[in-house]
């Protein structure tokens, strides 16, 4: 069973993914959605599909102080969703307390295209928040 890693935003949401061991995390997709959940279960229901997932993490945005953001909010107003949707998946969160600043990090480190880095940041962000749930679970 493979888990999928979800950073979860306001336009775009980041997906990640194991590989079928659950040794390795790798980016999957960008998923545009400009505020409508619907887009983003429609493909989510697709993934489930394709892959065998048996457990969905999902970043949590907190402060740096660790107290629930305004963001955390709305992400845990989609977790439920989700919970309702895929009632017989685990689904879990993870802080994702500067993802995305490691996420731009490694976007400078390889020298990515800034004009790509857009379609690219909450990706490499979904892969951080699996890693690091997977570290946490070992």
């Amino acid at each position: 069973m493979r888990i999928l890693g979800i950073d979860y935003g306001d336009a775009r949401v980041g997906i990640a993914i194991t590989d079928s061991l659950g040794i390795t995390a790798q980016g999957l997709e960008t998923i545009h959605h400009k505020g409508n959940d619907k887009v983003v279960l429609k493909r989510l229901d697709e993934l489930m599909t394709e892959y065998e997932i048996g457990c969905i993490v999902v970043g949590m945005p907190l402060h740096l102080n660790g107290d629930k953001s305004e963001r955390a909010e709305i992400t845990e107003k989609f977790i439920h969703k989700l919970k309702c949707k895929y009632n017989k998946i685990k689904i879990d969160t993870m802080d994702e307390r500067l993802t995305t600043v490691e996420a731009h990090r490694t976007m400078n480190d390889l020298n990515i295209n800034p004009k790509k880095k857009r379609n690219l940041v909450d990706t490499i962000s979904a892969v951080y928040i699996l890693e690091m749930y997977m570290n946490k679970n070992k």
